[in-house]
């Protein structure tokens, strides 16, 4: 039977909270879709939570409530999904690719600070795979540059540094709700904050401006805005799934670490490194392997869905150097994880039998 990369899990309950927003009548964006802000927002330790459409649209919202725009520079790892980026553009600033750690292929804070320019108005990490960052690091620079960092936490609901969560420790951090991710929602995204302006600025661009304060009978909109509104619908998926976060997450890392522990060691396999005093979440589960693309073709080949960490930004036409794209640096690390990562089926249900196939039949590839 085939390996899934990922198989969303929706506990006991999500049907009849599913069927409640369909026996309601009340589809749209509503008093569900504030349940589950509030429960992201408890559980990563901030007052404001708030819904959106996906991590790309949620990132957009936060750099414009920052008041990014023309004339900016946003500094961003070269290796990471296009979403991360491309929203830097859509607001009308300057992005700025620096390379990766090459251990734990999160932003190089070195990198970050020979890339600064007196454009420069934030940074805009990713806890990749669900590594946590290194926020000491960052918080360095956002005090002695003045900057404001915004995290691209697409894949790290539940990763921690020094015992806080990550959503906490940027300015604004910005969760994806993809079937890929371990909480999901179909699609969407989710923004926290502790910043009580930033969030009402958002809650109401993403509600086509319309000042959340005022009742729908009155409605006043103060900005020109949008709709990137989550729906009842998605939100009660994400509600019930909140509810069984902490048995997600110790499942994942149970078996992440028991990929750790049948991988340590094997000629052929690197294990990336985890950020000193953080918990990975374990969103993904990577190696870097050489021949990465022959390595993951003789996996599927085996029923064994394997894939790609993500992309090597720089190395595609959208962001080569421009006036809209700044390469900082040869890339060159960003380039070896590109070439080399390889992410492994990791599922909440995953049994230790499938994950002995996976380790043998990867044994198998890397030593051909």
């Amino acid at each position: 039977m085939p390996i899934p990369l990922i198989k969303p899990y929706l506990p006991p309950g999500t049907e009849e909270k599913v069927r409640e927003v369909l026996d309601s009548g009340y589809l749209t964006e509503g008093p569900v879709t504030r349940e589950f802000e509030q429960a992201v927002a408890d559980y990563v330790g901030v007052l404001h939570a708030i819904a959106v459409t996906s991590c790309t649209t949620g990132l957009e919202l936060a750099l414009r409530a920052l008041g990014i725009g023309r004339g900016d520079e946003v500094i961003a790892p070269a290796y990471t999904h296009p979403g991360t980026v491309a929203v830097v553009n859509i607001v009308g600033a300057r992005i700025v690719l620096v390379d990766i750690d090459p251990d734990t292929m999160l932003i190089d804070y070195d990198a970050v600070e020979e890339a600064l320019s007196e454009r420069t108005k934030a940074i805009l990490p990713v806890s990749q795979f669900g590594n946590p960052l290194n926020y000491d690091c960052l918080n360095a620079l956002k005090e002695k540059h003045k900057l404001y960092i915004v995290e691209d936490a697409a894949c790290a609901l539940g990763a921690e540094f020094k015992g806080q969560k990550t959503g906490a420790q940027a300015d604004i951090s910005v969760f994806s709700l993809h079937p890929r991710k371990f909480i999901t929602t179909g699609e969407g995204g989710i923004v926290t904050t502790g910043n009580a302006d930033w969030a009402h600025w958002m809650a109401s661009y993403k509600h086509f401006g319309m000042d959340e304060n005022v009742s729908r009978r009155q409605s006043c909109f103060e900005r020109i805005g949008t709709n990137y509104k989550l729906s009842n619908l998605q939100a009660a998926l994400g509600v019930v799934q909140m509810h069984h976060i902490d048995e997600l997450l110790s499942q994942r890392q149970v078996l992440a670490r028991r990929y750790s522990e049948l991988l340590q060691e094997v000629p052929g396999i690197t294990l990336p490194s985890v950020t000193g005093h953080g918990k990975h979440s374990y969103q993904t589960f990577c190696v870097l392997v050489d021949e990465r693309d022959a390595v993951m073709q003789a996996l599927r080949s085996r029923g064994i869905e394997a894939q790609i960490g993500t992309y090597a930004l720089h190395r595609h036409p959208a962001y080569a150097e421009s006036e809209f794209c700044r390469h900082a640096g040869n890339l060159e690390n960003s380039d070896y994880a590109f070439d080399h990562c390889l992410a492994l089926p990791l599922f909440h249900e995953m049994t230790e039998e499938q994950q002995d196939c996976v380790v043998a039949e990867l044994k198998r590839a890397v030593n051909r």
